[in-house]
């Protein structure tokens, strides 16, 4: 197990200081937000020259002796927008142009994961399913033939809001992993041990606090037990990053944290139970 920070954690920096951040911490990894219009990259962005943009993040990530651990894909501000099972035809076709065109910055900047969001409840239940299932299996193909693995996080507002969802949704995708975090189902008052079963298909892990209620909280307050969580890590020998993920936007209380004294403190408690 090897512990990242994302990059998004602390937008108010410019990107290079980010990372110069997170190096300082004594993290040698970073989670890197390709979020349209709202992270220090931009898929549309990125889209318009993969090789010139990863030519400079290669760049900033080299003088601050980092690895890119995750390629965390948001095609539209919100989940709801441009998101993956999107009812338009002509927005899918666009999403997936748009990640043919992050698998190649992916691949230049030397990073093997990528992770995306499942899709939303547009209003034909039936339908959304099904776009997102066809979705998910198109990018997991394109992602495998380069190389790269793709997952997806099940998050609140999501179609996959309950580990029993999530479940299902592997069933009918073999092979899916996930980038897991519990705090999104802690939040709506879902009870850990019900995410456990979770843990052996995730690739991926997003860390912070959390509590019923607060999807992200301090220290003190949080409830997630992340202490069984790497006990459990161990048991199904997960090996992947576990991403230090304090966000600070206006969404959900998400902007009334210390992201830096939080980040290290956490960095700390899960280094404890690590080793």
């Amino acid at each position: 197990m090897k512990i990242s920070c994302a990059d998004f954690t602390f937008p108010k920096l410019a990107h290079h200081q980010s990372f110069h951040l997170i190096h300082t911490l004594g993290i040698g990894a970073v989670d890197l937000g390709v979020f349209q219009d709202r992270s220090h990259l931009f898929p549309s962005t990125v889209s318009q020259n993969p090789r010139a943009v990863a030519k400079d993040i290669r760049s900033k990530l080299d003088k601050n002796q980092l690895i890119p651990s995750d390629i965390f894909l948001q095609t539209g501000e919100e989940p709801a927008v441009c998101s993956a099972n999107d009812p338009s035809a002509t927005i899918r076709r666009a999403n997936r142009d748009t990640f043919e065109n992050i698998i190649e910055f992916t691949l230049l900047i030397g990073c093997s994961h990528i992770t995306g969001l499942p899709g939303v409840w547009h209003g034909d239940k039936s339908k959304d399913w099904a776009f997102a299932l066809e979705e998910t299996k198109w990018r997991m193909e394109v992602a495998k033939k380069a190389g790269v693995v793709y997952s997806i996080e099940p998050h609140v507002g999501s179609l996959l809001s309950t580990p029993e969802a999530v479940l299902k949704f592997i069933q009918e995708v073999p092979k899916l992993t996930l980038t897991l975090d519990y705090g999104h189902f802690v939040y709506q008052g879902i009870e850990a041990q019900r995410v456990d079963p979770l843990l052996s298909h995730a690739s991926h892990f997003h860390a912070r606090g959390g509590a019923s209620g607060k999807l992200q909280t301090t220290h003190q307050e949080n409830d997630i037990p992340f202490d069984g969580i790497i006990k459990q890590m161990k048991t199904v020998s997960y090996d992947g990053y576990i991403c230090m993920e304090y966000v600070w936007v206006d969404w959900e209380g998400c902007n009334r944290t210390d992201n830096l004294s939080e980040t290290i403190l956490l960095k700390e408690q899960i280094e404890s139970f690590i080793f």
